[in-house]
């Protein structure tokens, strides 16, 4: 370089330098208290399970429309504009519906990554389409998708990540996952069959102490407790509430945990819940992407103590919040790539509704359908795998994949009289949800003790005696056993009439109006208490 040059480069690196320090933007700025108070958000969500639409809000006053993962993106990124330090988690659950299945996932996570997820645990729901599509889908994730107590089968060696740290303005967040034992019974068991999921406490107390003197803050995320009711109104209908005793459970057995934000429940938490033992925090949001789940921490800059918190469930007002344009388009895209399963198959007479713990329009259709598709005598499906309520007038094909998303076939059985009555009393105990069914007739009194409360059972008004031999109708997922209908196990498969979308779709076409089944199959007989 001439010497000229050399002093003209001199002259303007000093000016660039002058302007840069007038700015506060060079290392010789005044630097932020190493000791002041720091503001961290966090904000997460559980049990989305591919709700992507806002869907009517009947049972609130204040609001109409309710939901819309566009819409709840939206209202993440007014956080993000308006409070410091955000960090966005989720607690698993985010598969099922029908773009979900017709992608094995890759949707749900295309929209995490737009959204800009921190980190997931790993829900039941992931095993939807079985074990190896989950662990080639989760690659496509940028951020961690954890399960500490994830393991092959009888090795020590893991299925996931168990833990992660995420870095942002200097705050670091050490981040675990687990599922807990009862989000296992909630699987397809053969989709499962080659993990082990194992006891969370001493999984995640593993991963605290690799991560407590690294970090600012320990946050695990859970997926356990007792399965959600499936109902679209079920944040309004009190009996439908689930606890979050094993998250506080947890919380308790293991030391050093800041923040826990749990899944699989559905039990939302209007404000944290605060263990009295550890102090840990907990949270929830009622799932389906209705709520996003908002904790705000202060943390003492010596101690790093958390000194302050406000957590709350923000509704995702669909009118209020308007939908992304990069979540709509991407929506839009994936849709646009299916165009059948927005062909309209036929029409109902009125809207059909699920029901939790109650015969329900919709289980009772799907159980009729199962009966007349198949010949058999008896037909079964469980409420919790009821996803979406039926629309009135036109029923698209997406409406009913919806509806049942899941893979698993129609398949048919022989079953006693005696291994019928011990799947509708493990039914009565309401754990999973009223079993819904076709062909037989219920009554039953609550206030009896659980397994002994069934009134009457009977078919065609005779009834059922132990030694009875009926052919039943069922999904998979049923006639495995799972959600804890063991007796459906006991007897081998005797036909498959294919899979569930598929006699549901046939229905509908061969139907000119699909009729709202006829209930009165299953009557509460149970004394009212008079005051």
């Amino acid at each position: 370089m001439s010497p000229r040059l050399f002093v003209l480069f001199c002259i303007l690196f000093t000016s660039m330098a002058n302007v840069c320090q007038a700015a506060g933007d060079t290392p010789t700025s005044t630097p932020l208290d190493p000791d002041a108070d720091k503001t961290v958000t966090l904000l997460f969500t559980n049990d989305v399970e591919s709700a992507y639409d806002p869907i009517p809000a009947f049972w609130r006053d204040d609001i109409s429309m309710i939901g819309g993962i566009a819409e709840m993106t939206t209202l993440i990124e007014e956080v993000r504009q308006q409070q410091p330090n955000v960090f966005l988690f989720d607690s698993g659950d985010i598969f099922t519906g029908a773009l979900a299945k017709l992608t094995e996932g890759r949707l749900a996570f295309e929209l995490m990554i737009a959204m800009g997820y921190d980190a997931m645990a790993i829900g039941n729901h992931e095993f939807e389409y079985g074990h190896e599509v989950f662990a080639w889908q989760k690659n496509r994730a940028p951020f961690p998708v954890l399960g500490a107590n994830f393991f092959y089968k009888d090795t020590d060696h893991p299925y996931a990540q168990a833990h992660a740290i995420i870095e942002r303005n200097g705050i670091r967040i050490g981040v675990i996952g687990i599922m807990g034992q009862d989000a296992v019974t909630a699987i397809i068991p053969s989709f499962i069959a080659p993990l082990d999921v194992k006891s969370p406490a001493i999984a995640v107390q593993k991963s605290v102490d690799e991560l407590r003197d690294q970090v600012d803050l320990i946050v695990l995320l859970t997926h356990q407790g007792k399965t959600a009711p499936m109902q679209t109104d079920a944040e309004s209908d009190p009996r439908l509430q689930r606890d979050i005793d094993a998250d506080i459970a947890l919380a308790g057995a293991v030391k050093g945990i800041d923040v826990l934000f749990a899944g699989h429940a559905d039990a939302g938490t209007p404000e944290p819940v605060v263990n009295p033992d550890t102090g840990t925090l907990i949270m929830q949001t009622y799932g389906q992407a209705t709520h996003l789940g908002y904790l705000q921490l202060t943390l003492d800059g010596k101690t790093g103590k958390i000194t302050h918190y406000d957590g709350k469930l923000i509704p995702v007002d669909s009118s209020r919040y308007g939908p992304d344009q990069r979540i709509a388009e991407k929506l839009t895209a994936y849709r646009s790539r299916y165009l059948e399963i927005l062909l309209t198959v036929g029409k109902t007479e009125a809207r059909m509704n699920r029901r939790y713990i109650e015969e329900s329009d919709v289980g009772n259709l799907f159980a009729d359908m199962f009966v007349e598709a198949s010949g058999a005598d008896i037909g079964f499906i469980h409420g919790g795998s009821l996803r979406k309520d039926i629309p009135g007038g036109d029923v698209r094909i997406v409406d009913l994949l919806d509806t049942y998303p899941f893979v698993d076939d129609v398949i048919i059985k022989q079953m006693s009289g005696e291994q019928i009555r011990r799947a509708l009393e493990q039914s009565l105990t309401f754990e999973r949800g009223l079993l819904q069914l076709s062909g037989l007739e219920l009554t039953y009194d609550l206030q009896r003790p659980e397994f002994q409360r069934i009134v009457s059972l009977s078919r065609k008004g005779k009834p059922v005696m132990a030694d009875d031999q009926f052919t039943i109708a069922a999904p998979g997922f049923l006639t495995e056993g799972g959600d804890l209908y063991d007796s459906f196990s006991e007897s081998a498969v005797i036909g498959n009439i294919g899979k569930v979308s598929d006699i549901a779709i046939r229905y509908f076409r061969e139907q000119e109006v699909v009729r709202v089944p006829q209930r009165g199959r299953q009557l509460d007989v149970t004394p009212q208490l008079t005051q």
